[in-house]
């Protein structure tokens, strides 16, 4: 059935008669015919019972004028609906964030790209970055915002380069980091080797007994009340008014992470992934 077989029952249902039906369809007669039997055998159903006094619909024939109906109305919603994704950008972003980055600077993007694209569905996945490089990898994830290095051989926008620092409480200033407690924290590996390179090439050995919390902004915290000292990135501490020490290595290197915006070719073509991608990228040009 076509969405002219729609018509030519509405019609026929309002007239209730084949010779009226056929000239409001600008047809004739034995068109009309012909075309119900064709109907009626595609559907192995007699739609109507034809007599002097007009047609009269069978109760198979109310049941198909019931879902054309239907069917006509939501034809008539998605081409309303489409018309509208051609003005208003929708559909689903999908982002996969780094933690750290989805705490420190996801809120004001998400603020911004909601406020201006109110009918996009966002799913917002938030991990470790190592995960969410193994969700774009396997296409679970439209867009991903990682720290540190992966490679990836589609489009890789440097976001931020930023340093890493060691920290403690103005009370413990003059005092040897080996008389205090460090305050470790649950991180991704790669951070972690870099952070023991930095250890062994500066002699410091982290004693057993030391504390080792769950985030980084209890790390943060425990340093504020004087309880150690912690190596983090820039990102936690625009709020930190102790001592902040930016990290290099023996070799001079300054210790930093990177921060890289990942997508591919395919994607960067739905119009609410671009969107998202031009506000993080006008974003980190403000900043």
């Amino acid at each position: 059935m076509t969405e002219r077989d729609f018509e030519i029952l509405e019609i026929l249902n309002k007239t209730k008669n084949i010779t009226h039906a056929a000239d409001l369809l600008y047809i004739n007669q034995s068109a009309l015919s012909k075309r119900i039997i064709a109907i009626e055998e595609e559907l192995g159903v007699t739609l109507m019972i034809r007599s002097r006094q007009g047609i009269h619909f069978t109760a198979e024939g109310e049941k198909v004028l019931y879902y054309t109906q239907e069917a006509k109305k939501l034809l008539e919603l998605m081409r309303e609906d489409l018309k509208d994704s051609n003005t208003k950008i929708s559909g689903t972003l999908r982002a996969g964030i780094s933690i750290n980055y989805s705490q420190y600077n996801l809120p004001q993007i998400l603020s911004e790209y909601k406020k201006k694209f109110p009918n996009v569905t966002t799913h917002i996945t938030t991990e470790y970055s190592r995960n969410i490089f193994f969700k774009i990898t396997n296409g679970e994830v439209d867009i991903a915002i990682v720290r540190g290095e992966f490679p990836w051989n589609e489009n890789k926008i440097l976001l931020e380069e930023e340093n890493i620092c060691l920290i403690y409480n103005n009370q413990d200033i003059g005092k040897n980091l080996s008389e205090l407690q460090y305050i470790g924290r649950k991180t991704d590996t790669t951070f972690e080797r870099e952070i023991a390179q930095w250890l062994r090439e500066n002699d410091l050995k982290i004693k057993k007994d030391g504390i080792y919390v769950d985030n980084i902004n209890t790390c943060v915290e425990m340093v504020k009340q004087g309880l150690g000292w912690a190596i983090v990135p820039e990102i936690c501490l625009k709020n930190f008014k102790g001592q902040i020490k930016p990290l290099i290595f023996k070799n001079g290197q300054s210790f930093t992470r990177s921060t890289y915006l990942l997508y591919s070719n395919s994607v960067a073509k739905l119009p609410q992934v671009r969107e998202f991608i031009k506000i993080i990228q006008n974003r980190n040009k403000g900043d």
